[in-house]
């Protein structure tokens, strides 16, 4: 009996990841100890505090139950003033937050919500490939815009002024960017809203990491007319190491979330409530939270600046995030090769910059989500 997937998936491929992991597994099983530098899980635990009000609500007797698709009303009250407070955006916690099963799933539900047969989209190159992914399934089609080292990896508005825009319905941005790290600014922002208006595109901007090493959060809806034009995506799985929680948020105007909470009704139901409630906590936690939080990530990251000397790879000091870009030398073809040479020789994996996308082929990123012992166990297997 043969059954093809559906026409939706036949372009879409198994996460890299996903596989690459199996290939590790495997090596493992034949006594490699491979070093993983490549996921961005964040290895160490949410707040004392949070673990505690998860543990206290997970033994009630009353907290089991279906919860609303709009999620409750503590946590997106907790959403608003953590956006009021952080990025100075005031929102109405009954009508402009929707409380997500993680930020990746917004990514799906917005496509699924707006996008058809037709329909294209930007995808920044390179980028997240979770965007060009869910563009696929919802049968539009993903149109790459490339970012440039030399442009300081920002969109080209003057090439996308010039390009064709016809049927361009939606255009995904990511900043601070992963996998470049390159932090967010007003300007840009206001060039990317400017820009929406003018061509009736619709912006999505996914902000998960605004917190990691960065000294100035910003966030898009920070634009008056933003909401006009705009959603934002965010999450706690970076900021609050709550990744295999799954807590995010969409942010919008009243219409567009009732809009896409029509398409997110029917494909789950709202968050177990201590999960809910236990973000709440982490949401209001004070700043120092944060500043103890990239005082690790810090120490961390020189390592990896050491790493890439080592693999004598160009790299930029001032970029953010969770991760470390980097240009591979010339003695490589790519970052495929250097991250395949690595992982044989040395037992270590370093994602190669090119499964973000074409323009990402020459570099490599790794991970600081590594206790610094690993990383210096990294750091001896490479020089060996």
């Amino acid at each position: 009996m043969h059954i093809e997937v559906a026409h939706r998936l036949q372009h879409t491929e198994e996460y890299y990841f996903s596989k690459k992991l199996r290939e590790i597994e495997e090596m493992n099983k034949r006594g490699a100890q491979v070093i993983n530098l490549g996921i961005g899980s964040p290895d160490l635990p949410p707040h004392p505090d949070v673990l505690r009000v998860l543990n206290e609500e997970a033994s009630k007797n009353n907290t089991h139950g279906y919860q609303s698709y709009r999620g409750a009303t503590v946590l997106r009250e907790a959403m608003a003033d953590w956006y009021t407070h952080y990025y100075n955006v005031h929102l109405n916690p009954q009508t402009e937050i929707l409380p997500l099963i993680g930020s990746k799933e917004g990514i799906v539900h917005i496509c699924m919500t707006y996008l058809q047969e037709g329909d294209k989209v930007l995808i920044p190159n390179p980028g997240y490939p979770a965007y060009t992914s869910a563009v696929r399934v919802s049968g539009a089609t993903a149109i790459s815009y490339e970012l440039k080292a030399e442009n300081n990896w920002h969109p080209d508005f003057e090439a996308l002024e010039n390009s064709d825009l016809n049927d361009v319905k939606m255009m995904w941005i990511n900043y601070p960017h992963m996998p470049t790290g390159t932090p967010a600014t007003m300007e840009l922002f206001e060039q990317v809203v400017a820009f929406g208006k003018k061509h009736n595109i619709m912006i999505c901007h996914d902000n998960p990491y605004s917190f990691i090493l960065n000294e100035e959060p910003l966030s898009l809806m920070t634009l008056p007319d933003a909401k006009e034009v705009a959603i934002e995506l965010n999450s706690l799985s970076k900021s609050s190491n709550m990744a295999g929680w799954r807590i995010g948020m969409l942010i919008a105007n009243e219409d567009r979330v009732n809009e896409i909470l029509r398409f997110k009704s029917n494909m789950d139901s709202g968050m177990f409530l201590p999960l809910q409630l236990a973000a709440a906590a982490a949401l209001r936690l004070d700043s120092s939270w944060y500043s103890e939080l990239n005082a690790v990530y810090a120490k961390r990251r020189e390592k990896v600046f050491h790493i890439m000397d080592i693999l004598e790879c160009d790299y930029d000091r001032a970029q953010v995030g969770l991760f470390v870009w980097a240009k591979v030398p010339n003695k490589y073809t790519d970052g495929y090769a250097l991250s395949d040479d690595i992982l044989h020789r040395a037992h270590v994996f370093i994602t190669p910059g090119g499964i973000f996308g074409t323009a990402g082929e020459q570099y490599i990123r790794i991970s600081l989500c590594a206790k610094e012992e690993v990383l210096d166990q990294a750091i001896e297997r490479i020089k060996e």
